[in-house]
């Protein structure tokens, strides 16, 4: 899914002046900090331990380290008392997002069991072991004077609210992360007269900080002429392993089709691409009407294969397909074409390209006799997402902020579609049909989005919170 695994770095705050006062507290506050960087292990991200920061010198240290370790997010565990000085030279150093872990070691001190220790130094020491709580008023309001932004997670070492948290702050770093790293290729021009989706690309940038890449479509057209017929022979049949081909697909247009694959294939390697956005008519240029009115399989398994492909030139809606795939939701390109009063949904789809691996079933693949509202016809891909809970996901330019996210959560639905070649599904909202359209709508969103599969709006709001920019869900 692109760039390195996720470094989380994590550390304990404490008070130094306890340790001497309070025998074995320092050994059962790191006790619990290990607790907690085990179990972030356990989601994938490589954990960087930092130890307890308890003094300046332990403080500025570990902000060094977030830097010159690359950390792309710090937790920071208050595991008792810890004054707030401490807190400041280490984020100041670290320079990165900064979630704050108040977690006592239970849900609730054991009052019965505290009243029989034998005297109030160890009754002080228990009750320190608890006091996670405490400084988190002191650390918030130093961080909203020196203009932090800063994260919280509370309640008690093993709870399924807080390990829940925990690994969606982490899958959202991932998010954040990743698209940091991703070179996202533009090949073609804009559809002519879609203001919705015209885009500031060097915001997408500035913002996400995704690497834009401008791309050729003459290139790809001339990869293609190169690819041989071995090459040609192994992809058609990758069509028939992955996709079912209708009976009325001629063997010249899967031909056509694997071809423009291979060539996609090799083109997307040599310039190091993990999105792609293109449009681009080629009327008058037969090589290259040839290549973009053959491209939706061959973009549809790049996008199945973490590499999503829009069409349309939709360059904020592959940012989402992305943020969706990493997630590990799939990202399917899509938009809503009609409502059913009736059975009070919406009807969504698009010829694609389509993200198989959120697929219920097998994927068709038909062809068209003319690509409506574009140059040439060939195959296509026909795809319902996979019946249940799904997440839609817009990337929405705003005046203030550059961007917005805009989220629903819905369910895809079982009923009939319409067999014409799209993706097409058919998905209810909590607020109905009527409801979500206008919600959706009054958020100013591009007509496309990216449909994945669960629901992700937790995940997504922390994405948002991540980069600096809104979230909004409608439902």
């Amino acid at each position: 899914m692109g760039g390195r695994r996720l470094r989380a770095g994590i550390c304990g705050l404490g008070l130094e002046a306890y340790w001497p006062q309070f025998a074995g507290l320092r050994d059962k506050l790191e006790s619990h900090l290990e607790r907690v960087s085990s179990q972030m292990k356990g989601h994938g991200a490589e954990v960087v331990a930092l130890g307890m920061v308890d003094n300046l010198a332990s403080a500025r240290e570990a902000g060094s380290r977030c830097r010159r370790e690359e950390i792309d997010i710090l937790f920071s565990y208050v595991t008792t008392y810890a004054v707030s000085n401490t807190v400041l030279p280490m984020v100041q150093r670290a320079g990165i997002p900064v979630v704050v872990l108040n977690l006592q070691p239970e849900a609730a001190i054991d009052y019965a069991a505290f009243a029989r220790l034998p005297d109030r130094t160890e009754m002080t020491g228990h009750w320190l072991e608890y006091c996670s709580a405490c400084p988190v008023p002191e650390i918030a309001n130093l961080f909203a004077r020196a203009k932090i932004p800063f994260h919280q997670v509370t309640g008690y070492l093993g709870e399924e609210h807080v390990n829940a948290e925990i690994a969606s702050w982490l899958a959202s770093a991932t998010v954040v992360a990743t698209l940091r790293g991703v070179s996202l290729g533009l090949m073609g021009h804009y559809y002519g007269g879609m203001l919705d989706i015209y885009t500031d690309v060097t915001l997408v940038s500035a913002v996400f900080g995704t690497h834009v890449e401008m791309v050729e479509v003459d290139e790809l057209s001339a990869l293609r002429e190169g690819v041989d017929e071995v090459a040609i022979n192994d992809r058609v049949a990758e069509f028939h392993l992955r996709f079912v081909v209708q009976e009325d697909c001629s063997h010249a247009e899967l031909v056509r089709a694997a071809r423009t694959s291979v060539a996609l294939d090799r083109f997307v390697a040599d310039h190091g691409l993990e999105a792609l956005a293109y449009y681009y008519r080629g009327s008058g240029n037969a090589a290259n009407e040839d290549t973009m009115s053959s491209i939706i399989l061959g973009t549809s398994l790049l996008t199945s294969r973490h590499i999503p492909v829009a069409g349309e030139f939709e360059v904020k809606n592959v940012i989402a397909m992305k943020i969706m795939d990493i997630l590990g939701a799939g990202g399917s390109f899509t938009e809503y074409y009609a409502m059913d009063f009736n059975a009070d949904q919406v009807l969504m789809g698009h010829d694609g390209p389509g993200h198989t691996g959120i697929a219920e079933g097998m994927t068709k693949v038909r062809p068209l006799g003319v690509y409506h509202g574009k140059v040439g016809r060939g195959l296509s891909v026909e795809m319902t997402v996979k019946h249940g809970p799904v997440t839609l996901l817009s990337v929405v330019e705003d005046r203030e902020h550059g961007f917005k996210l805009v989220v629903a959560e819905g369910r895809s639905e079982p009923g009939p579609i319409l067999e014409i070649g799209n993706t097409n599904s058919r998905y209810s909202f909590s607020i109905g049909a009527r409801g979500f359209v206008e919600a959706w709508n009054n958020e100013g969103p591009a007509h496309h989005c990216a449909i994945g599969v669960g629901h992700r709006s937790a995940d997504l709001k922390k994405v948002a919170r991540l980069l600096g920019i809104p979230c909004m869900q409608v439902c």
